[in-house]
């Protein structure tokens, strides 16, 4: 068995300085590569991805990974999460047709750009073809890689949240549609009305870079294993807990999008900077699952950054920052701002209390694509008809309706409603760490360390060795209960 163990050591040992490598070029890529640099770059990137392909379907490592699963049992605590891991990985190479699968990778790597041109176009029949043919790969995938005990849509899902599957789904969306969706259509049927200023003033790119490094003083974001820096589109990217690092974006007319871009992806980065530093040079470095991670982000974003008691402590700063855009702007008001309930069509834009709905009529339509119930030309029809339903507010453009994400061009069935979990996840954890201390009064306090101890303790140090499933009992003493959700959101924007 010990020959079997250093065999797997040995690849992954490799596996994982490619990795470095080619996600060294993917942040450059993101963050500073001058334009003319892409085609030059890519060519690298192949060879690199070519190598690194070599050694993941090495017969020797695939044989490793095969014995060692067979012996679980021998195996420590930890590489037995890792080799079941490994495993579960393999079923592609071994069970999908290699010439199809090959194809399908090309298919979704021009996904994207006929997607963008679609959406451009507002032409949703120029992106449909494309998406038909992404469909009926995914429903062939569920067929190869079905068995006994999970088939269909629930192959999909369980790749993005283990233990997730249309049961558990059914059951969380079914509590948002009977409690949250009524309670929305009430609360955004009131509009709110604002100073001008905190929606006409230009807010200066400087400053706001100014007070993003601020708020990583704030979070105790350790800027010697982390760092900064600006994207088109926020994201946290991360190999080990030495090295975590995450960027924003800036928009001189809509200020606070810099402020809970950074706080959100600082969410993400903390609970990776706080993996146990054992588990850097295994697989296992990371968030758990994808609805562990956002729920982690949408917590620091959500619940402390935008509390009142967090703007009682930092308002001034930022009024510091902007004295004659925020004069005679009350930190109350202020707080009603950043926390406006609307009815809108664009996901991302979404506010916290619709944001979930948003995500819902994804996942209903994914599962209808999915078992066949629904086909893709009849997408944007349905589309807007779960909008008015669930959101109130129906697109009259396909840009504003079903060709506003990128996700279904790259063949990203079954994400969609970690999006939608992780929020509900926060509610829950925070709910529990509130338990343990009172959290308001370590905002107030401007101790967001005792925030982070309490999560790495109970959540990030863990990385990716327990399952969804085990970090919420870990963390709350409960299984998964949206009812928490529900309640937060209903407490929060109550009129």
């Amino acid at each position: 068995m010990n020959q079997y163990i250093e065999t797997y050591k040995d690849f992954r040992k490799k596996l994982k300085a490619y990795e470095y490598v080619m996600w060294l070029i993917g942040w450059d890529q993101e963050t500073e590569a001058p334009l003319q640099s892409v085609e030059y770059r890519s060519k690298q990137f192949q060879v690199l991805a070519e190598e690194a392909y070599k050694y993941e379907s090495d017969p020797k490592f695939v044989e490793a990974i095969e014995k060692l699963y067979e012996n679980l049992d021998q195996l420590d605590p930890d590489l037995k999460v890792e080799i079941k891991k490994a495993n579960k990985e393999l079923r592609i190479i071994k069970k999908v047709p290699k010439d199809e699968y090959i194809a399908y990778q090309v298919l979704v790597q021009s996904g994207s750009h006929v997607w963008v041109q679609a959406k451009e176009k507002d032409d949703f029949e120029m992106f449909a073809p494309t998406l038909e043919k992404i469909v009926e790969f995914n429903r062939k995938l569920v067929k190869y890689l079905e068995t006994p005990e999970m088939k269909g849509y629930d192959i999909l899902l369980d790749m993005y949240e283990e233990g997730m599957g249309i049961k558990e789904y059914d059951a969380f969306f079914n509590t948002l549609k009977d409690e949250l969706v009524p309670f929305v259509l009430e609360v955004t049927a009131i509009k709110q009305k604002f100073n001008r200023r905190l929606t006409k003033a230009v807010y200066p790119t400087d400053k706001q870079r100014e007070f993003s490094h601020y708020l990583m003083k704030v979070f105790n974001y350790d800027l010697e294993r982390g760092l900064l820096k600006e994207s088109a589109h926020p994201f946290t990217s991360g190999v080990s807990s030495t090295d975590t690092r995450i960027t924003t974006h800036y928009h001189e007319d809509n200020f606070i999008s810099s402020i809970f871009s950074t706080i959100h992806e600082m969410g993400h980065g903390i609970y990776e900077l706080q993996n146990d530093p054992k588990y850097d040079d295994t697989a296992l470095h990371g968030g758990t699952s994808m609805g562990i991670h956002e729920s982690q982000s949408r917590m620091y974003e959500n619940m402390i950054g935008r509390s009142l008691a967090f703007w009682k402590v930092h308002y001034p700063k930022l009024v510091e920052l902007f004295p004659k855009q925020l004069k005679d702007i009350s930190v109350d008001e202020f707080y009603r701002f950043i926390n406006t309930a609307k009815r809108s069509l664009i996901r991302i834009e979404a506010d916290e209390l619709t944001y979930a709905l948003h995500v819902m009529v994804r996942y209903e339509l994914e599962k209808s694509l999915i078992n066949g119930r629904l086909k893709v030309k009849d997408l944007p029809k349905k589309w807007k008809t779960l909008m008015g339903q669930y959101v109130g507010k129906r697109p009259t453009t396909d840009k504003e309706g079903v060709l506003q994400d990128i996700h279904w061009s790259g063949g990203m069935f079954g994400y969609f409603p970690t999006y939608a979990l992780g929020s509900a996840y926060a509610a829950q954890i925070y709910h529990a760490m509130n338990k343990d201390f009172n959290i308001e009064e370590a905002i107030l306090n401007n101790d967001i360390a005792k925030i982070n101890a309490w999560a790495k303790e109970h959540i990030h140090k863990f990385a990716q060795t327990k399952t969804p499933k085990e970090i919420m009992q870990i963390a709350t003493h409960e299984d998964f209960n949206p009812q928490y959700y529900v309640d937060y959101l209903k407490n929060k924007f109550k009129n």
